[in-house]
């Protein structure tokens, strides 16, 4: 089921509500993407190995798909994004799910963990940092070749430019330690741009307010049981960023995809929907 949720005035989202396959689900899932992509990025063999065991949630962030873009008329920060997700659990009527968060969504789900921990059964963080940490040891940050390509963010392009650009940038983001399909990539963005009806570059999330942050030292606090995905070769958030993460995380852990960088591509869809379930399983609320 698809639907539109009002979360501001004259701001609305896309969202998708995916019916449980299996016998006995679980409470839902909810999965909040990273800056910039559309939740049509999480892939269709991921939701369907989800499905199996829970009903899963996947929404449009604003400016992107098909939700509101209107940054200068509306301009937001990353914390209102960390309530957008709390208001789409809203309006689908649930109260408490198992929320799953990539790279800026992992900063979403972080603030979610410190201001509405109720609604958490359960997080789980992937291919992203901890919230800042006064006195935290420095840690490496994005490759320079995506520090470069970032720069191009905003050039124009026709739509076979930017569709060449955007695969580009998965093939950076992807990494070396698995292969990488340009093809699977080109249809994954060719989706993505039919989704929203356009295909200019998403740059809202660049310049958003990025305040209220730092909050890392509130970490230490949380009880919702976390898990910390390692993906080692993700040039973005390389290692020992999950490693502080998860020490930063009070009663998280950590587990590791061999090969994953920071991209979801066939390779990885298996053992990453492994993780999330068991993580969902283990901290089922008991019957």
């Amino acid at each position: 089921m698809e639907r539109y949720v009002d979360v501001a005035p004259g701001v609305r989202l896309w969202a998708e509500d995916i019916a449980p396959t299996g016998p006995r689900p679980g409470e839902p899932l909810l999965l909040v993407m990273g800056a910039g992509s559309s939740g049509l990025v999480w892939p269709d063999a991921l939701l369907g190995l989800l499905a199996e065991r829970h009903r899963v949630i996947r929404y449009d962030h604003r400016d992107t798909g098909r939700s509101t873009a209107a940054f200068d008329e509306h301009p937001y920060g990353i914390t209102d994004l960390a309530g957008d997700a709390l208001a789409v659990l809203d309006a689908f009527d649930v109260p408490r799910a198992h929320v799953v968060g990539m790279a800026m969504g992992g900063m979403l789900v972080q603030l979610m963990l410190l201001d509405h921990p109720e609604r958490l059964a359960s997080a789980t963080l992937f291919c992203t940092g901890a919230l800042p940490l006064p006195g935290a040891p420095e840690l490496p940050g994005p490759d320079q070749a995506l520090l470069r390509l970032w720069g191009e963010l905003d050039d124009p392009r026709d739509l076979e430019g930017e569709l060449r650009w955007r695969v580009e940038h998965w093939r950076l983001l992807n990494g070396s330690g698995t292969l990488f399909d340009d093809h699977e990539f080109r249809a994954l963005e060719e989706r993505v741009i039919a989704h929203t009806g356009r295909h200019d570059p998403v740059v809202a999330h660049a310049h958003m307010d990025t305040s209220g942050l730092e909050r890392g030292a509130e970490l230490a606090a949380v009880t919702v049981p976390t898990l910390v995905i390692e993906a080692p070769e993700d040039p973005a958030y390389p290692p020992p960023n999950s490693g502080h993460l998860v020490r930063t995380i009070g009663h998280a852990r950590m587990v590791r995809i061999p090969g994953m960088g920071h991209t979801i591509n066939r390779t990885v869809t298996s053992p990453l929907a492994a993780a999330i379930l068991t993580q969902t399983t283990h901290t089922a609320a008991p019957a």
